[in-house]
């Protein structure tokens, strides 16, 4: 294709690069594998240069693209196509409910969606105002070097790469904007700090339209790694996840903990070893128990365990902890240490930064951070601020709602949710947007939902009887199967508080 090799600086504006310069290293080596398809990093290039090329002569730029698939390859394809043709990407899951697309599709006003030919018709159902762009009609000779290069001479490394929906409390979700120089910088940190090279192999059990995938794809971009796109029937099935993982040879997984938790069996461990295979495994996006983190740490003990924490408004995670030590089943485990390049600022009541043991909201500033909520000024504005300690440039920090503190050892302790955002299954999630959806039965006049920490588990509480299973079957046409609360308790009198509110401390008393 007449690509020469590219320099460092160019390869920091845009993850273009990364792909251009790995299809030169390792042209046949392959990149993603799902169950029916792999393709090489020189076959990434061209196919994804060739639906960028396509994109490019309808003349779109800087605009968002939808990618409507099921996981697998051909998605990864379309996000490096839509990265070359000089616009953002927004993944949209097959299974979400009509109600949620409807509203994401609303805020984004798409200028392009692209599919497959029998995902067309399922896609109408959603929405058939919008272009679409059929996948296989693209052909890889479309690509043309000289439009996809003058694209990017105009494109700066502030211009966003994707947006991802999260849950929002007026049943609403918020786009994440997540820029190029921040998904560069959080994947060299990632590829720095842990070493990532070539000869790696991860196993991605995120959805894409969660921000847990992006190291699964952006590492193994960058490095030449290849990513195997798991199964998601494996993660119900301990023995068949570990056989797949040892069978591909698999030496990294990025994973929520509730996958590690269905894997932490002993019977498991036992028969299947991945002592010579498994080399790190890290996870994010809820509270990793001990407890089930023991049993790994038991049978494999070599591995290197990390612990990362953060939302998707700081791309992926912004602190760290490598679990160098022994904890009891009943401990809290550390989340760290703030990656490089980023800073964090544990804030009390009085916006001061906290002491030792203060409880405190974390909050973060740095390259990693979201530039705001697309099409959502008054949310944005709601989490990104002005540094309250900073009072002489302007100076934007995301207050990211959740309670820590330092221990003696200085490292970052998370205690809970400020508000009523809770984190589920790997998902963050807004309570509100499940009474919103609770709300909408005809039958309903008062609901509360709360999570039990306990038993992880949504609780919903109705002032009304009702059979679960019609409440299930109506909320589910709303709002996605992880929200969905797994128990449902009924009270006669929902308690209120002096405001006149529900009393959400009495409550807990019922969990």
């Amino acid at each position: 294709m007449g690509i020469e090799r590219l320099d460092e600086t160019e390869m920091k504006t845009n993850v273009t690069y990364w792909l251009d310069e790995t299809a030169l290293r390792f042209p046949l080596k392959a990149a993603f594998v799902d169950e029916k398809k792999t393709i090489t990093f020189r076959e990434l290039q061209r196919q994804a240069r060739a639906i960028g090329t396509r994109i490019i002569k309808k003349g779109i730029f800087r605009k968002p693209v939808v990618v409507f698939f099921e996981r697998g390859v051909d998605t990864l394809i379309s996000f490096m196509g839509v990265a070359y043709s000089g616009n953002f990407y927004i993944p949209i899951d097959v299974d979400m409910p009509e109600s949620r697309v409807d509203k994401i599709l609303e805020t984004l006003q798409p200028a392009l969606v692209i599919t497959s030919g029998n995902l067309l018709p399922v896609f109408s159902k959603f929405d058939n105002r919008h272009e679409c762009l059929i996948f296989e009609d693209v052909d890889e000779a479309e690509g043309s070097e000289s439009e996809i290069e003058v694209i990017r001479q105009k494109g700066i490394d502030t211009d966003l790469l994707y947006v991802l929906f999260t849950s929002g409390s007026t049943g609403i979700p918020k786009g994440v904007a997540i820029t190029h120089r921040s998904v560069i910088d959080y994947i060299e940190w990632m590829t720095d700090t842990f070493s990532f090279k070539e000869t790696d192999s991860f196993g991605n059990q995120a959805p894409f339209h969660f921000d847990l995938s992006i190291p699964d794809i952006y590492a193994a971009i960058k490095n030449g790694s290849t990513t195997y796109i798991i199964p998601k029937t494996l993660f119900s099935q301990p023995n068949l996840l570990l056989e797949y993982l040892k069978e591909k040879k698999i030496n990294t997984i990025i994973w929520v903990p509730s996958a590690l938790i269905v894997a932490a069996q002993p019977a498991a461990f036992r028969k299947i070893d991945l002592s010579d295979t498994l080399q790190r495994v890290l996870f994010c996006g809820e509270v990793m128990p001990n407890k089930q983190l023991n049993v790994w740490r038991r049978f494999l003990p070599n591995v290197l365990y990390v612990n990362l924490y953060g939302p998707a408004e700081i791309t992926v995670s912004c602190t760290y902890y490598i679990v160098d030590r022994e904890f009891a089943d009943d401990e809290p485990l550390p989340i760290g240490i703030p990656a490089a390049n980023t800073d964090i600022l544990v804030l009390n009541n009085q916006n001061e930064l906290a002491a030792v043991n203060e409880i405190g909201e974390l909050c973060v500033r740095g390259t990693s951070l979201s530039p705001g909520y697309y099409n959502n000024p008054d949310k944005t504005r709601e989490s990104f601020v002005q540094n309250p300690l900073n009072v002489f440039v302007p100076e934007i920090i995301y207050r990211t709602g959740d309670l820590v503190k330092y221990n003696a050892q200085r490292e970052l302790i998370y205690l809970s949710r400020k508000d009523f955002q809770i984190k589920h299954l790997g998902h963050r999630i807004e309570l509100g947007e499940i009474e919103t959806a609770v709300s909408s039965l005809k039958e309903v006049t008062l609901c509360c939902c709360l999570y039990d920490e306990k038993h992880h588990r949504i609780v919903l509480f109705l002032n009304v009887e009702l059979d679960k299973a019609y409440v299930i079957n109506e909320i589910s046409k709303l709002i996605p199967q992880y929200m969905l609360p797994r128990k449902i308790i009924t009270l006669q009198e929902m308690p209120m508080n002096a405001n006149g509110k529900i009393d959400r401390v009495k409550l807990q008393e019922f969990l």
